[in-house]
């Protein structure tokens, strides 16, 4: 679930595009399963704002069109991505962006 702006994902595209048969599939993730509490848990600590759990009924009801997306477990890695391209994370991940305040 971790997505990175701009910076981040510019070098694993240009090694796919160089490197990598026409088809393939790669995640340029820094992270890898990031539960969706501890998203939240880092934006309400940002925001001041309260961040309780609830539960899957809530869910839809608070979340609307987007609590499918919020109740669908589809963690991306990117050990083939590194190990086919030989290409390694280096910037913050997203937490430590919530964190900074570079989302707001």
């Amino acid at each position: 679930m971790a997505i990175r702006a701009s910076t981040g994902c510019g070098a694993p595209f240009r090694l796919a595009l160089e490197q990598a048969p026409a088809g393939s599939r790669f995640h340029a993730v820094s992270e890898e399963g990031i539960p969706f509490q501890e998203i939240a848990t880092a934006l309400g600590l940002h925001l001041n704002l309260p961040v309780q759990g609830i539960g899957v009924e809530e869910a839809g009801k608070h979340f609307g069109w987007l609590a499918p997306f919020t109740k669908t477990d589809n963690p991306a890695s990117s050990a083939l991505t590194q190990e086919r391209l030989g290409w390694k994370p280096v910037h913050p991940t997203l937490l430590d962006d919530i964190r900074k305040g570079y989302y707001f």
